[in-house]
């Protein structure tokens, strides 16, 4: 299992995002300043982004799924491809030839879990998803539960027993503290290029520590 913002990519796609909309007009400066304060908030340590997530997907209710998805696509391969840690191939590329599955499991959106997934030939994704109603429009609500904290752990058990596999003969790579649920229930935890807070918690718990470039 792997993280995507900050462990596959060297960057935040969230924040990226905000001043992509911002700047093509699809939000105001008062909503692209509100999103970045609860970003910096959180990678501070004094904001729940579960929080921000619900609030963000409340926001878009009503509005229609298939301009935001093709907008998320173009961003996609504007910005985002080109951020991938030298190191993030590599490590693919070992588990692949070693005959593990390769799974995305991230807090972004299913857009954006979908370039990635098939950027990178991953075999799955488990991702934040919008509930859209049937006439393709958002209702503001997201499917429970979100891939967020112990959400993680909910997504990645649901997938592993349905394969008939232990989460404690997996690995999970990540860079944020916001894993640390599911960093404590596999087999192999590894921290990528950890914030401060992760640094520390690795070291004591003994997790391998590893820096994949940028």
């Amino acid at each position: 299992f792997f993280d995507l913002d900050r462990t596959l990519i060297a960057k935040n796609s969230a924040s990226l995002w905000v001043k992509a909309e911002l700047r093509d007009g699809q939000i105001s400066t008062w909503e692209a300043l509100r999103a970045g304060s609860w970003l910096l908030r959180y990678r501070m340590g004094f904001a729940n982004m579960e929080d921000a997530v619900r609030r963000a997907i409340q926001s878009l209710e009503g509005k229609e799924e298939a301009p935001i998805k093709e907008r998320t696509f173009a961003f996609y391969d504007r910005e985002i491809h080109s951020l991938y840690r030298p190191g993030a191939h590599a490590v693919l590329r070992q588990h692949r030839d070693a005959g593990d599955e390769l799974v995305l499991l991230t807090s972004s959106s299913s857009y954006m879990s979908e370039k990635v997934s098939k950027e990178l030939g991953l075999d799955a994704f488990l991702c934040t998803s919008f509930e859209v109603d049937e006439r393709g429009h958002y209702t503001g609500r997201p499917v429970e539960p979100l891939c967020y904290g112990e959400g993680k752990v909910h997504h990645a058990k649901r997938y592993a027993d349905g394969r008939g596999v232990d989460l404690a003969d997996c690995s999970f790579y990540t860079d944020s503290t916001a894993d640390l649920a599911m960093l404590r229930v596999v087999g192999q935890p590894v921290v990528v290029n950890p914030d401060p807070r992760l640094l520390k918690e690795a070291k004591s718990q003994g997790w391998e520590i590893v820096d994949w470039g940028e």
